[in-house]
């Protein structure tokens, strides 16, 4: 019980103008046991935790009371705040090198070309994409 008291003041803040960002928030939120509180960077108060938008505009973010994690490190957190040992072990391993070089290399890649990747929502299809 006082893992779930704790837990509750973690968030998770991403980009929800990004379809492909809120889709697999919410896959997440579905395959992990305990998920913390969610945030979008549109509307958070992003001086309250000390994050400027381009914070939040190159990572996601996952915030504890004594901590902040960008990026690759904050999805480790996620799963390092897990009650299932796998999962907390795969936490684990993406923060150790030199796992953890490759996981923010595919982290950048993604963030960076997230834009081009399938987000679950019509307005990610390239065809109906006017720019």
């Amino acid at each position: 019980m006082g893992h779930r008291n704790s837990f509750d003041q973690h968030v998770l803040v991403y980009d929800g103008d990004c379809a492909f960002c809120t889709l697999w928030v919410n896959r997440l939120k579905r395959w992990l046991p305990v998920f913390p509180k969610i945030q979008t960077s549109q509307t958070l108060a992003l001086e309250d935790y000390a994050l400027s938008q381009d914070d939040v505009e190159k990572y996601a973010w996952y915030i504890t009371p004594t901590h902040q994690y960008a990026g690759h490190l904050a999805a480790s957190a996620l799963l390092r705040s897990q009650s299932r040992f796998g999962l907390r072990f795969l936490g684990h391993l993406i923060a150790l090198a030199p796992v953890s070089w490759v996981a923010a290399g595919i982290y950048a890649f993604t963030a960076r070309f997230r834009h081009k990747l399938p987000g679950g929502t019509p307005t990610c299809d390239p065809a109906t994409n006017i720019h």
